[in-house]
């Protein structure tokens, strides 16, 4: 994850070198005012990075408290008013169908590609789409794991291989927490990048 302090001092070693460039050591207070003013702009950028990280690390353990049948770890990252879809289930509808899901593949393992996440401009509410499968533990799938972060060719290749389902999450913050508000899960519709 980047951190804001080191996203800070890399964007006060440009300022100072642009500055030097373009109007040289006399203008002080013109070093200061662009220097605040790339200061916010860093940290809003440097937020957002760390946001999205954040909620990509939240899907990932989410993952594996699903492969640990850890239900109800798993749904205290729901907010209050939580849905799933289809259906309109509260958490504790959702919880007892995964329940039930979870049992019957018996041990498991989730695969995904690097989750869509979309940051809405207050900082306050984002969006994320996971593309997955399931199979049963110990089932080889091999080349997957190499393609995290090509998502069309991960889909592309798993197609091949699984069914897959899209997990659209709405997403909001509580206090300082990330919490899932919403869920919509679809079989995959194909590759609609």
């Amino acid at each position: 994850m980047t951190k804001p302090h080191s996203c800070i001092k890399k964007m006060a070693k440009l300022v100072k070198n642009v500055f030097l460039q373009q109007w040289g050591k006399e203008s002080a207070m013109q070093l200061r005012l662009w220097a605040v003013v790339m200061l916010c702009l860093l940290v809003s950028a440097c937020s957002a990075k760390d946001e999205v990280h954040v909620i990509r690390e939240m899907i990932r353990k989410s993952a594996e408290m699903a492969e640990a049948k850890q239900i109800g770890d798993l749904m205290q990252q729901t907010g209050k008013g939580f849905v799933a879809m289809p259906g309109r289930h509260n958490a504790d509808e959702t919880g007892s169908i995964l329940f039930a899901a979870f049992m019957h593949y018996g041990r498991f393992k989730i695969h995904f590609p690097k989750p869509g996440i979309d940051i809405a401009p207050d900082g306050r509410r984002a969006t994320a789409t996971i593309y997955f499968f399931i199979v049963r533990q110990n089932q080889p799938i091999p080349g997957l794991k190499e393609l995290y972060e090509n998502p069309r060719q991960w889909l592309e290749t798993a197609s091949q291989k699984a069914d897959l389902y899209q997990l659209n999450i709405q997403l909001a913050k509580e206090d300082s927490d990330w919490v899932v508000m919403e869920a919509l899960l679809e079989g995959f519709k194909g590759l609609g990048f």
